[in-house]
């Protein structure tokens, strides 16, 4: 059966590009919830790493199946799932999360409004096991930090507004960003294993040209947290603390980069299930 609302066209400025990675419990979950969008956005899954099935499922939900190879980590992964969708805007669609019906619908008209941005992103819960999320310690935190980056408006486009924006931790969402594919190339840094999503919002923050950053305060997303995920693997093996401090030696004075590094290995606390 196919999933797809046949009352809608795709629109072709904005696609949905899912890096799959083996085979995922949720990623049947993800790929539904992006053929239920009230705007219809082509879906392409890229994946190093297909499997029986795969070919059936994307053809279920209406999706394009891109394999390349071999696998060379996440950073690759995603630089290749861009590279792979014909639309101006795409969303890295991560294959354990949810999009909520109008995700597409709310993106791509902030994105009218705002056709040179660098990015946009919006909102979102937590959903551990069936239950759903609106605020954890985490959460709260981001919220707090883009709030006071972006004082009540919609979009910040100067190098210091977006920097700020990430100078005290990554409060975007990356599986709520939409990036502009022309100016994503290169941008994933291969060497960081949980914070290439940080490390890139940094580069398109101190970059002139790149444009601004829109902030969609509406939850639209739903980020699974679970025991295989690469964010729990990274909090639980030690990467994200050390690829933390690295960070933020890069926007502040050793000693107090070492002390927001310490604060945040706490708060990863509330990424348990």
């Amino acid at each position: 059966m196919n999933t797809i609302p046949e009352d809608t066209a795709e629109d072709a400025t904005h696609s949905f590009v899912v890096p799959a990675y083996k085979q995922s419990p949720y990623l049947e979950s993800c790929l539904a919830s992006l053929a239920e969008q009230t705007r219809r956005s082509p879906i392409v899954i890229s994946t190093s790493t297909p499997f029986a099935g795969l070919d059936d499922l994307a053809r279920k939900y209406g999706a394009r199946v891109h394999v390349h190879g071999p696998n060379r980590g996440i950073a690759h992964d995603w630089s290749v799932a861009v590279a792979s969708a014909g639309s101006p805007w795409v969303t890295i669609a991560h294959q354990d999360d949810v999009y909520l019906p109008h995700f597409a619908e709310r993106t791509v008209r902030a994105l009218e409004r705002s056709p040179a941005a660098a990015l946009a992103f919006t909102g979102y819960a937590e959903v551990a096991g069936s239950a759903v999320r609106k605020r954890s310690t985490m959460l709260w935190i981001k919220v707090l930090l883009l709030e006071l980056a972006f004082w009540g408006r919609c979009e910040v486009k100067s190098r210091w507004s977006k920097t700020n924006a990430l100078r005290f931790g990554c409060p975007i969402p990356c599986p709520a960003v939409t990036l502009r594919r022309d100016i994503a190339d290169g941008i994933f840094d291969p060497s960081y294993t949980v914070n290439l999503d940080w490390s890139a919002w940094l580069k398109l923050a101190r970059e002139r040209t790149a444009g601004g950053f829109v902030y969609i305060r509406e939850t639209l997303m739903l980020h699974r947290i679970h025991a295989d995920s690469a964010t729990t693997e990274g909090i639980s093996g030690g990467a994200r603390a050390s690829e933390d401090e690295r960070i933020f030696r890069q926007l502040w004075p050793a000693g107090m980069a070492r002390l927001i590094a310490n604060f945040y290995r706490m708060a990863y606390k509330g990424n348990s299930l």
